[in-house]
């Protein structure tokens, strides 16, 4: 497994005036030599103007969050993440690489969720690379296997939530987005340890049922929110019936028998759980009659 390391390359700006000294050197040394025919010193001026010249192509830039990596017929040597001019032996390969953090979105995915749901859901990934050495050598294409490998990701963490919470406590994709993002990252950056990329950000950017069970899922919902609201409403009334029964008992206005007191349990939750306002009718008569 290739592990990054860090090529002690020298300064470009020093090695660049050393290299244009000798070549105008060489270049005055070889007018000087050829009007006096002296041969030997010709060919020795023309061989050191040649390799500084060649010399010349040693030199290079690392732009601000950029890396180069260095390969010597081969063999990987090291890396140079410092930005600024350096000169390295010509022979070397030098394969520019970003340290940038980038992003991408995926495709809308369909999978099942973990009850088997179809739904359709999307993410965005935000990561960089820290490894330059894993990213260029251990896989064929990084930015390629990043894309492919989210996309599995996403697909594992979709299958292991439900779309919606059924019980109180329960995760669900569409009630826990920091949950979710948290072990999408972190599926998603177990795919990547051997590409050397670091995932900032991971979270979800499009999430909703499939179309053909969207309209059943729909009123599925609705009847769960009036199912919801209908037992908050029981509960509510039959907390106001207890406490109008307990006032009248304590406060003597009334006294009412089982009979009467289930009666008017009955009437008041008519009165408070229906969905339209109730007509009173007064009876001008006995209680009892």
């Amino acid at each position: 497994m290739y592990r990054e390391k860090q090529y002690p390359a020298f300064n470009g700006l020093v090695a660049l005036l050393g290299l244009i000294v000798i070549a105008l050197l060489s270049f005055f040394s070889i007018v000087r030599a050829a009007p006096q025919q002296q041969t030997g010193v010709l060919l020795l001026s023309v061989l050191v103007l040649v390799v500084s010249l060649f010399l010349m192509g040693g030199l290079f830039i690392v732009n601000p969050n950029d890396a180069k990596v260095l390969v010597l017929f081969g063999k990987y040597v090291g890396t140079v993440k410092t930005d600024g001019f350096f000169f390295a032996n010509p022979f070397l390969i030098k394969r520019r690489i970003s340290l940038r953090v980038r992003n991408f979105e995926t495709a809308k995915l369909k999978v099942n969720d973990n009850q088997s749901n179809p739904i359709e859901i999307g993410a965005v990934v935000v990561w960089k690379v820290v490894e330059t050495a894993e990213a260029l050598f251990e896989v064929e294409n990084y930015e390629k296997y990043v894309a492919v490998q989210t996309e599995s990701a996403l697909r594992a963490t979709a299958s292991q939530f439900a779309y919606d919470a059924h019980v109180d406590g329960q995760e669900s994709l569409s009630t826990h987005a920091t949950e979710v993002s948290k072990h999408l990252q972190s599926a998603i950056q177990d795919r990547l340890k051997a590409a050397g990329v670091e995932v900032v950000e991971a979270r979800i950017s499009h999430l909703a049922y499939a179309q053909e069970i969207a309209a059943a899922m729909l009123q599925r919902q609705q009847a769960s929110a009036i199912i919801a609201a209908r037992f908050k409403i029981v509960e509510g009334a039959v907390g106001m019936v207890e406490n109008a029964l307990a006032l009248l008992s304590q406060k003597g206005i009334v006294t009412l028998d089982e009979e009467r007191k289930a009666a008017m349990v009955s009437n008041l939750l008519v009165v408070l759980c229906s969905e339209r306002s109730t007509q009173p009718i007064v009876n001008t008569g006995s209680l009892y009659t």
